[in-house]
């Protein structure tokens, strides 16, 4: 009997059934990434798309001036590349490997889907939770300081990636402060400021790649 690969909950293959996942292994060949390889580049068409099988990735753009604005950051489970293999439309974004990764590739993703029709509305269902947070996002745009926002992001990756330590939830961070400050949409002398006033209130201890938060919960207050 197969078993399922560990997935971020909520991920694309992590709402698969196992015979599903099995029928998506048949279609796929499986491709590995060193850490800061491009998986997929903005503007690219391509008909393929991959399912990450373990590392994580950050999902970008590029504004007319230069500045790289980091949209998601995707983890084990994760889609990449469905919207332009679905409507035929150049990528939104560059996805960059934040640590080495692994991934399914399907060459024919929508001759896949036309086979497997379930799957097909499980993605309407994963498509519209991505809008729901790009929403959401805005609202914190507007809504939110850079120390919020900041506070934010990183609660979002305690939440998804952290680990209990003696010293409170332990996060390996595979982005630097320019990433992060291209994540929460501010500059990076302003996520450097916002990192120093949550470390001087005794919320988080910062390291290279790595914070360790101390009270998730004040943390969370703090990002409201």
């Amino acid at each position: 009997m197969s078993v399922k690969p560990t997935t971020e909950p909520g991920e694309f293959l992590d709402l698969l059934t196992e015979d599903e996942i099995a029928a998506l292994r048949a279609s796929a060949r499986t491709r590995r990434w060193e850490r800061g390889a491009a998986v997929m580049s903005e503007g690219d068409t391509a008909d393929w798309v991959a399912v990450l099988t373990s590392g994580r990735v950050k999902v970008s753009s590029h504004t007319e001036g230069g500045t790289e604005v980091v949209l998601a950051v995707r983890g084990p489970g994760a889609l990449l590349g469905d919207m332009s293999a679905i409507d035929g439309g150049p990528r939104s974004g560059t996805v960059t490997a934040l640590e080495p990764v692994e991934a399914l590739v399907i060459g024919d993703f929508p001759g896949f889907l036309r086979e497997n029709g379930q799957v097909a509305v499980l993605l309407m269902k994963l498509i519209i939770g991505r809008l729901r947070d790009s929403d959401r996002k805005r609202i914190e745009y507007g809504a939110f300081d850079t120390t919020g926002r900041v506070a934010t992001r990183l609660v979002e990756l305690a939440e998804r990636y952290g680990e209990q330590s003696a010293g409170g939830v332990r996060v390996a961070l595979p982005l630097s402060q320019d990433e992060l400050a291209g994540w929460t949409g501010a500059s990076r002398e302003a996520v450097s400021k916002a990192l120093r006033s949550l470390r001087d209130r005794g919320l988080i201890e910062t390291g290279r790649r790595r914070v360790t938060i101390h009270d998730l919960e004040a943390l969370r207050k703090r990002a409201r």
